[in-house]
């Protein structure tokens, strides 16, 4: 386990089926340990990493399992995949596949129990007294603040157990208290968990000869003392960052992002809710199936690897390590002190890098993993990226006459741009996996973009998604292949939220090849009239 933030920690329980297979999937699960590792902390303290910051004062927003009665004292949780909603559950399924007889499970659950710091201060009449904040005479501060300790447990069963029924087993944390005296006599450091009930069940079902759905469910069993407190009382009782590995023995796991063609169905039968399995392994590692899942409240792609030349994490890893190193170099010495005084983890990240050799900071600026030997074009034809007929991207000229509002692009007989309603068909392989959880909804595109590859995307709009005007004015969308979307007929065809109808001189949404029409624009607006309401339409922007 990775350090905890503060002093102690809790350690593992193993539970056990009967004549469950010796040995165990340790070494599948340390193949993704940095990655798992990386989910359970992120966010845990983020830059500038000090007490007072802003966003380290709302804290702990992945992978959040309270008690069922304090999430719902005002209506039940909606299930959904998304980690960042609170919830008393998680559920995986995921498929596996059998090798060889007397097979069996291994579920790992981890996360985070939360440990609040206390500093108290002694007082003049023997007894000490809370304080948000006290400076020893050696200089340092010591802040109050709510550390986080890590927690697993390695549960194990035959795959026969569970095609019989449910297997459970406890997976809660046990309250703690911990001392630290503070130099000169100045106080103490209290550090005190409060108990965290949780269990873990597991049940197989068969689909085929040899594949089978397997469904862990993780839940927080126990009670809030108040159904009222506010969140951050609540998060006292509550599991943090929770996530699972899935391995075993002689059985691999198949790719829910990318499955097989003759597993399709059966994955689009798993149902996950709060959290989203995907395979891990090695970067060489290749195809629809392998040793371990990870599921976890946050959406990765199959395999997910933490850069090699990251020397340690920053709990931001949607950020970039450079930046983030470099403004953390630049902290003052005050800014500094607070971050260290605020969490041992934030100490340990100032330590690495106000100590980094520059050949470690140098690796931090990129890397290319993706070269493939060049091939000579063959006589006559336009470099790769290059339209025939147009410069090449970087040459003077290349965006004339592109108007992404404007442009069409064909799309089984139908001219589709702006305006144009479709219906999403992410590309089964090698496809996003945001985009997946997308498939067969319906979207308005806002406009065509053509990239420097001379590849073709279509901006869209998500229809039943209640922020779509809001993405509509910033100009953040999805974006579609074209052989990733399925025209539909616009019965009230209007120009993409934000953006205004098209003049009348634009080519209408949805006109086939042929003539015919799917839907008609009415262009009920010029863009001279459009242009005169931009500045009401600026003024209406959120700040932020």
């Amino acid at each position: 386990m990775p350090e905890s933030g503060g002093v102690g920690g809790v350690a593992g329980v193993a539970v056990l089926g009967g004549d469950t297979p010796n040995g165990g999937s340790g070494d599948a699960f340390a193949r993704v340990s940095g990655v798992a590792d990386a989910v359970l902390y992120e966010g845990y303290l983020l830059y500038p990493y000090r007490r007072s910051s802003a966003k380290n004062r709302v804290r702990w927003q992945f992978g959040v399992l309270l008690p069922r009665d304090w999430v719902e004292a005002d209506g039940p949780v909606v299930p959904g995949i998304s980690g960042s909603a609170d919830s008393w559950y998680q559920r995986t399924e995921c498929l596996v596949r059998v090798r060889r007889p007397g097979a069996a499970v291994r579920v790992r659950v981890r996360y985070l129990q939360m440990q609040h710091k206390q500093v108290r201060a002694a007082g003049v009449d023997g007894r000490d007294l809370p304080v948000e904040s006290l400076r020893t005479d050696d200089g340092r501060d010591h802040l109050t603040f709510d550390e986080a300790v890590p927690h697993e447990v390695d549960l194990a069963w035959p795959l026969a157990d569970l095609l019989r029924g449910e297997c459970g087993a406890a997976a809660g944390a046990p309250a703690g208290e911990e001392t630290e005296p503070l130099p000169g006599g100045a106080g103490r450091v209290v550090r005190r968990r409060e108990e965290i009930r949780a269990r873990t069940a597991v049940v197989a079902e068969r689909l085929t000869e040899d594949v089978y759905r397997l469904c862990v469910r993780t839940e927080n069993s126990g009670r809030a003392p108040d159904v009222r407190a506010v969140r951050g009382a609540a998060l006292r009782h509550a599991l943090l960052a929770a996530h699972t590995l899935i391995g075993g023995e002689g059985l691999e796991f198949v790719s829910l992002v990318d499955p097989p063609a003759s597993l399709v169905e059966q994955a689009r039968g798993c149902v996950n809710a709060f959290t989203y399995p995907v395979l891990g392994g090695a970067p060489e590692d290749t195809g629809p199936t392998g040793p371990v899942m990870l599921s976890c409240p946050i959406i990765l792609p199959d395999r997910p690897q933490v850069a090699p030349e990251s020397p340690g994490d920053l709990h931001d890893a949607a950020e970039i390590d450079e930046i983030l190193t470099l403004r953390t170099m630049l902290l003052t010495d005050e800014e500094k002190a607070e971050a260290r005084a605020t969490d041992p983890r934030a100490a340990r990240i100032l330590d690495r890098v106000d100590s980094m050799p520059p050949e470690v900071f140098a690796r931090l600026h990129g890397a290319i993993r993706s070269l493939t030997p060049a091939r000579p074009d063959p006589p006559g034809a336009a470099p790769p990226g290059v339209a025939a007929g147009r410069p090449a991207w970087w040459q003077e000229g290349a965006d004339d006459g592109l108007s992404p509002a404007t442009d069409t692009v064909v799309v089984d007989g139908v001219d589709v741009g702006g305006g144009s309603r479709v219906r999403l068909r992410p590309r089964g392989r090698g496809a996003d996996a945001q985009d997946m959880f997308l498939a067969g909804r319906t979207a308005r595109v806002a406009a065509v973009f053509h990239d420097v590859d001379g590849s073709t995307h279509l901006a869209v709009t998500v229809d039943d998604d209640p922020a779509a005007e809001l993405h509509g004015w910033y100009g953040r969308f999805h974006y579609f292949r074209p052989d990733e979307v399925e025209p539909l007929a616009s019965v009230d065809p209007v120009a993409p939220p934000g953006r205004g109808p098209r003049g009348p001189d634009a080519r209408p949404a949805g006109r086939r090849r042929d003539g015919s029409m799917d839907g008609a624009t009415d262009a009920s607006e010029t863009p001279a009239q459009a242009a005169g309401r931009l500045p009401d339409r600026l003024q209406q922007r959120p700040t932020t």
